[in-house]
């Protein structure tokens, strides 16, 4: 019992170990209760059905009457006889003490041993696997391995998030009713469309209120996610890798392990399941424990314009508006005029850098500035020194090369000569330069290749990860990004190697108030990149004004991409109070939790952080379109002490470039204009705060401090 969620296992008549619950804390149970817990949930025996006691072990089986998605498949090339489907013995159970059980089975007949490890952490997370090893003669090519966590039945309403390029991470919810409902992510990469979580839950669940599990899939290639209601009962949330044919082929002895599945119990809401995945994600990150640098990228203010003066003017403007990581993106590199050429080639293009990037560096430093760079390393355009060099490190499926995609196609990581190209590459970079962060980008999906005549996903994602973590293990205080055409590759096992993410190629505002909830339902604040861009979206054409682009950042990993040394100096200024009052933020961003209060009216979107002691928390109201009506409901600010009292003050900036003055009238008789009111924390959980008439797309900051 971990946080108030309990693991409860009691054996089945066979042996094998039966999740009898994972919920709300049981409190400690002594043999005699966990025994009677097995016995009052017994299942029955019904007519035409198998004629004793179906239990739905860890590991469901088809051959003990499981009529649903089996947990494991495979089968044994060339075998003329012998079982198909494992069926698993001899189960035994080991506990560390430290909040992790180990449950290993076998199927001596079959050649099958398998061990499901489940884990709870301090926060009360659980985290399972399925490790399988190949006990017998021949080899076993393995179909599917699935991790399977019961829920309980009054969880009837299932959401999960689909997307697209720039539209990542969009919910849906329907009931959940009999039969399996999968998502899976067919890309070679995590996917624009991956669904972060899937969740079930009472319905109507949301951010604060209503019972729910989530699950999450930890992996950055192929996998599939679903859940489950059988006609018998049972109702599972399951995933894993998903596995090409022939993929993997286990010989005697060899083992596989499955990507690790998240599950988040909780009662009050989503906000409760994100803040148990946030403390996991955060514990294996502890360098974003720092405070984050504010960060200028260079694409969406020089593109492929690369001049030492241009830049260095952007450097200047950077360090006026109080930036502290300058970013040089996209550009750089042999050949690398336009996105058609030049990947691969990862060496200082003299011709635009005749003297390297010592000087624009060195320029970086003086402003009191650290220096980050974009690379691509996975990925090779076919005009290039190394495509021509070596055509047979192009990752393919077949003679012809898979149709372009960005002009790019795809370097096999697992051909060993072009790993070490890449890794010795960038090594030589960070050994040259004086290099802080990379950004790591993967621009296309994985489409029509193998390596070594099987389905290739598997292993370049298993060399991707090993080529990172040797990266990071050569240059320890390296940080790294990891963006995928923005958001394409956001999942928990590329997070436990990288230091944030970019969630989608999009800065349009209004976008990203939706993309930013939802991926911070997986991902804590800091690990998300959110960058005020310009006047006019890159990605949209839609046009918001400064103050709602900088709030919209304002809780996040904060940065900006916009040519700073062509705006006016109001302008600059109105940037650099955004600046000031992120820096006034973050020291919450790394530690506090993230809330999102339940608002009647969907125009409305309210994200907050507050402190761990709840002595401190700043929202941003937002609205996404025309609110119902014309006064909006009062807004509640959720996670403060319902037993303090609150100094609740509004703190947006109003300089001239950051206001529409159409609004001067409405706010000057708000309380946002005062110096602040003293309010009880149950009221302002409660009954909220009331704002002015907001007008679409616009935002206001607000902070709560408590005074006694």
């Amino acid at each position: 019992m971990r946080e108030g969620v309990s693991l409860v296992l009691t054996p089945s008549p066979s042996g094998e170990p039966v999740i009898a619950h994972w919920g709300a804390a049981l409190g400690p149970l002594d043999p005699e209760q966990l025994a009677a817990l097995g016995a009052l949930h017994r299942p029955g025996v019904p007519h035409s059905a198998l004629d004793r006691p179906r239990w739905s072990g860890v590991v469901p089986q088809v051959v003990r009457g499981f009529s649903g998605t089996p947990a494991l498949e495979g089968v044994r090339p060339g075998a003329t006889s012998g079982p198909v489907a494992p069926r698993l013995d001899d189960w035994s159970v080991a506990d560390d003490d430290a909040g992790t059980l180990t449950l290993t089975g076998s199927d001596r007949e079959a050649g099958w041993d398998v061990e499901v490890t489940l884990s709870l952490d301090e926060g009360g997370l659980l985290t399972a696997r399925t490790r399988v090893t190949n006990s017998g003669a021949g080899p076993l090519q393995l179909v599917a391995v699935r991790t399977v966590l019961p829920v309980a039945p009054q969880a009837t309403e299932l959401l999960d998030l689909t997307g697209r390029w720039t539209r990542e991470r969009h919910p849906q919810r329907h009931p959940w009713v009999q039969g399996t409902h999968v998502r899976e992510s067919r890309h070679g990469r995590t996917g624009h469309d991956a669904s972060l979580v899937m969740v079930a839950g009472v319905p109507g669940f949301g951010f604060g209120h209503g019972e729910l599990w989530g699950v999450h899939t930890a992996w950055s290639g192929d996998h599939t996610t679903y859940a489950e209601r059988t006609p018998e009962g049972e109702c599972v949330l399951g995933s894993g890798e998903l596995l090409g044919p022939g993929e993997v082929v286990l010989e005697p002895g060899e083992s596989y392990t499955s990507p690790r599945v998240l599950g988040s119990y909780s009662v009050v809401g989503l906000d409760g399941m994100a803040a148990r995945l946030h403390a996991a994600l955060r514990a294996q990150s502890p360098r974003t424990r720092s405070v984050r640098p504010v960060v200028v990228n260079t694409w969406e203010a020089a593109y492929f314009d690369h001049d030492l003066d241009r830049l260095g003017a952007l450097a200047e403007a950077a360090a006026e508006v109080g930036a502290e990581r300058f970013v040089l993106d996209d550009g750089w590199f042999l050949g690398r005029r336009h996105d058609r050429a030049g990947l691969g080639d990862w060496q200082v293009d003299p011709e635009v850098w005749p003297k390297g990037l010592h000087p624009l560096i060195e320029r970086v430093h003086a402003l009191g500035m650290d220096f980050g760079l974009w690379v691509e390393p996975e990925m090779v355009n076919e005009d290039s020194e190394l495509a021509r060099a070596h055509p047979d490190w192009i990752l393919r499926g077949r003679t012809a090369l898979p149709e372009e995609w960005r002009f790019q196609q795809v370097l096999d990581l697992q051909v060993p000569e072009a790993y070490a190209h890449v890794r010795d590459g960038l090594t030589a970079l960070l050994d040259d330069y004086d290099i802080s962060y990379l950004k790591w980008d993967h621009n296309r999906d994985l489409v029509d290749v193998s390596h070594a005549g099987r389905p290739a996903v598997h292993g370049q994602t298993q060399a991707l990860h090993r080529l990172l973590d040797e990266l990071r293990e050569a240059h320890p205080a390296l940080e790294i990004e990891s963006c995928a055409s923005g958001g394409g590759r956001v999942d928990a096992e590329i997070l436990a190697r990288t230091d944030r993410i970019w969630p989608s190629d999009t800065i349009d505002a209004l976008e990203r108030q939706h993309l930013q909830t939802w991926t911070s339902m997986l991902v804590p604040p800091e690990l998300i990149g959110s960058h005020i861009g310009g006047p006019v979206a890159h990605t949209t054409g839609r046009r918001h004004s400064l103050g709602y682009r900088g709030a919209t950042a304002l809780l996040f990993h904060l940065g900006i991409e916009w040519d700073l040394s062509r705006i006016t100096p109001d302008d600059r200024a109105a940037v650099r109070d955004w600046v000031d009052l992120h820096k006034r933020v973050r020291p919450l961003v790394p530690t506090g939790r993230l809330v999102h209060a339940d608002h009647p009216d969907p125009a409305v979107v309210v994200t907050g952080l507050v402190a761990e002691d709840a002595g401190e928390a700043w929202y941003v109201a937002a609205t996404v379109a025309a609110t119902a009506t014309q006064h909006p409901a009062a807004v509640r600010l959720p996670g403060l002490a319902a037993d303090a009292t609150y100094r609740v003050t509004g703190e947006t900036p109003r300089g001239r470039a950051l206001h529409d003055d159409a609004h001067r009238a409405d706010l000057a008789t708000s309380w946002l204009e005062s110096d602040g009111l003293v309010v009880p924390g149950a009221v302002l959980g409660s009954l909220g705060v009331r704002l002015p008439v907001l007008s679409p797309e616009t935002a206001q900051v607000i902070r709560a401090v408590r005074v006694h």
